[in-house]
């Protein structure tokens, strides 16, 4: 299955050490969540816990071209950058959407993952070709390609809805240390993208948040606390 997947961060704060001496609040740990959260009525749909692993080569071909490999709780999952539209570039305020948003083509059927994580970096199976019906647990695809696990970790997940239609609300808290929340519009392929941007600036406003305001996510304080190498590359090549 593709979709395109709109995101944009609502805030991010970290845990607060019992040696640090300033408060959650203060502007170095990030923003608290918006309190207009419970004034819009939003409504608790669940909360589940999940863990992620992503893969990549060691030279890292696939998060330096944005594109991110990973299995959440046994399920596969590809995510690549879609482009902006001409179309979006000569509003004024599509572009504080845009600006706002993170936009990814998500593919969960594996077969389809193998054949563009293949064309990617370009790698030869040993086999010559790629399997016709991989099972989700098999991982020996993953050798295969010289894909190595760089980044594992757990997050409890609350979701939320709100009144407008099909905008979705999550709140993580990861197991090293980081909260952050997003507000997350699906769109099937071929969908309205500018509906899905539309709904997103709306929430946004709604819960008093600007484009103006930068907020990390997860893969960005993870890489950043253990892996500062991989996070300078994705940096310098305007990934993060």
């Amino acid at each position: 299955m593709c979709r395109a997947l709109f995101g944009a961060e609502l805030f991010g704060y970290e845990d607060v050490t019992c040696e640090e001496k300033s408060s959650a609040d203060d502007p170095a740990h990030g923003q608290k969540p918006p309190e207009h959260l419970g004034q819009e009525k939003a409504v608790c749909v669940g909360q589940r816990q999940f863990c992620d692993r992503y893969f990549d080569t060691s030279k890292f071909d696939l998060t330096l071209k944005d594109i991110w490999l990973r299995k959440r709780t046994g399920c596969w999952e590809l995510k690549c950058p879609v482009a902006v539209s001409g179309t979006e570039e000569k509003s004024g305020e599509q572009s504080k959407a845009a600006a706002l948003c993170s936009r990814y083509k998500e593919i969960t059927n594996l077969p389809e993952i193998q054949l563009r994580v293949k064309e990617v970096i370009k790698a030869v199976c040993e086999d010559g070709e790629t399997e016709t019906s991989p099972s989700q647990e098999d991982e020996s695809w993953l050798s295969k390609m010289n894909l190595v696990c760089f980044a594992e970790y757990t997050t409890v997940r609350r979701s939320f809805t709100l009144e407008e239609e099909g905008v979705k609300i999550d709140l993580d808290q990861a197991d090293f240390g980081y909260h952050v929340g997003e507000i997350e519009v699906l769109v099937p392929e071929g969908g309205d993208m500018q509906s899905a941007l539309g709904k997103i600036e709306r929430t946004a406003r709604k819960l008093g948040l600007t484009g103006d305001q930068q907020v990390e996510g997860k893969m960005h304080v993870y890489l950043k606390k253990k892996y500062p190498e991989h996070y300078a590359k994705l940096l310098s090549a305007h990934v993060l």
